[in-house]
């Protein structure tokens, strides 16, 4: 048995451009996607609930890859206006009685494991300053880097969509507003206190997710799936 929380919260700049979807195949298989829309331009937040819904309901028919490619492609092409959408996402396939869950991403939305003891990451960053990071540039250089994204949605390739699975019995997908705003003991916290209720923990992170110094507060969703 598999059951899942979505929840999602507009930040202070309006128009929520996160988008989040679970969808249910007639056998109980699982494909969901969080979908969080690269700044606020005209299409963005419209367009962002279809990329969730095609990445949802192609990852559980196919798997993760093909559901990013898939909602990838809606959007490849600017448009007559040249400003169409684009973004970043996180994708999951999980089958009833399975052991573990399959994910798959594209710039920095993320993917976290709960085993009832602690909470890891899964998922690695697309951004330039993780890539700094990882060839030794000083963190606080790294740092101002963040939110640079080296890849996205609609230039998505087999190449550049990574893929993991997971094992652990509940999974935590998050767009940026959740885990930049969040930190990870406080996520940690709500794991433990929630794991057993996956809307309500979905529900937990995303009011969670606190403004900066400046005030701004980025819009935040999370999907969280727990096999039983």
């Amino acid at each position: 048995m598999i059951l899942t929380g979505t929840a999602t919260r507009e930040g202070t700049a309006h128009d929520n451009a996160d988008a989040a979807k679970v969808y249910t195949l007639a056998d109980g298989t699982i494909g969901a996607a969080v979908i969080d829309g690269i700044g606020h331009g005209p299409h963005t937040s419209a367009t962002a609930p279809l990329l969730a819904e095609t990445a949802a309901r192609i990852s559980a028919h196919r798997g993760p890859l093909p559901g990013i490619l898939t909602a990838g492609l809606l959007i490849t092409d600017p448009g007559p206006d040249g400003e169409e959408a684009d973004g970043v996402a996180v994708a999951a396939q999980v089958h009833p009685g399975g052991e573990y869950v399959l994910i798959g991403w594209v710039g920095d939305c993320r993917a976290y494991g709960w085993n009832g003891e602690r909470l890891r990451l899964y998922s690695d960053d697309h951004t330039v300053g993780q890539q700094l990071r990882a060839n030794g540039v000083a963190l606080d250089i790294a740092r101002g880097h963040d939110d640079w994204v080296r890849t996205s949605l609609s230039r998505a390739a087999v190449g550049t969509v990574y893929m993991a699975t997971i094992p652990d019995p509940l999974v935590i997908l998050t767009s940026d507003g959740v885990h930049d705003q969040v930190a990870y003991d406080r996520m940690e916290t709500l794991a433990r206190e929630h794991g057993d209720d996956p809307q309500t923990l979905a529900d937990a992170l995303v009011a969670a997710a606190t403004a900066d110094e400046e005030g701004y507060r980025d819009d935040a969703t999370a999907i969280v799936l727990r096999i039983t």
